[in-house]
C-alpha cells in the first residue's frame, strides 16, 4: 500500500529542564543552538488560565520557556518547570514509556563531541558502537545532558545510517547510500 500522505516536517522538540539559564547556555556552548526567543515566563493568570490549563494541565501554573534553533531547522524548546517545581532526575533511560525518550544529533567528530558533553557536566552512558557495516565507519554513542536529557549522537545523517535497512532484511549493496553520503559530507 503506497501512502500518498506527504511528510509533515518537525517543527520543535520541547525539553523540560530544571535550571533554563544553565540549559540555555550548556546547548549554546555544546551543540552551537542559538537562542532566539525568551527566556520568558508563562503564569497560569485569569485571562489565560483556561488555554495554559488546557494545554499543560490544571497542577501546572508556571513555567518559564525559551526557543533555540538548531543547524536543520527543527526548534529546542526548553521548559523550565516554577510551579510546580521539576521533579528529581532519573537515571534510567525510560525507553518504555510512551513518547520521545531521547534527541539524537550528527557530528561526524563523535568523540569530540563526547568529550565536551563530559566535560561540561553531562555523562556518557553507552559505548561508542560501530551502527553497521562497513565496521568503524558508521558510529553511534548514547549520552546525557547535565538536565538528565538523552542524546544520542550519530557520525552520519539519519537516512545514510537507517537506510540500509529494508523492512527487517539488511541491503547487501550499500553503493546507492555510499553515493548519498559523499553528495552529503
Amino acid at each position: 500500500m503506497t501512502s500518498t500522505t506527504c511528510p509533515r516536517p518537525l517543527n520543535h522538540i520541547g525539553i523540560s529542564v530544571p535550571d533554563i539559564d544553565r540549559a540555555i547556555a550548556w546547548y549554546a556552548e555544546v551543540l552551537g543552538y542559538r537562542l532566539f526567543s525568551g527566556p520568558f515566563d508563562l503564569v497560569a493568570s485569569p485571562s489565560a488560565q483556561a488555554q495554559f490549563q488546557d494545554a499543560l494541565g490544571e497542577r501546572c501554573k508556571h513555567v518559564r520557556i525559551a526557543h533555540l534553533s538548531t543547524g536543520g531547522g527543527v526548534g529546542i524548546e526548553l521548559f523550565q518547570p516554577v510551579s510546580p517545581a521539576s521533579l528529581p532526575d532519573v537515571n534510567d533511560i525510560r525507553f518504555d514509556q510512551s513518547g520521545p525518550f531521547h534527541i539524537c544529533v550528527t557530528d561526524p567528530d563523535i568523540d569530540g563531541l563526547i568529550s565536551k558533553i563530559i566535560a561540561t557536566g553531562g555523562s556518557q552512558i553507552s559505548e561508542v558502537w560501530d551502527d553497521r557495516p562497513p565496521s568503524g565507519i558508521y558510529r553511534m554513542v548514547y549520552c546525557r545532558d547535565p538536565f538528565g536529557t538523552i542524546i544520542e549522537i550519530h557520525t552520519h545523517p539519519y537516512e545514510i545510517v537507517q537506510g540500509w535497512r529494508v523492512g527487517n532484511e539488511v541491503k547487501e549493496n550499500t553503493e546507492e547510500f555510499t553515493i548519498l553520503e559523499t553528495q552529503n559530507e
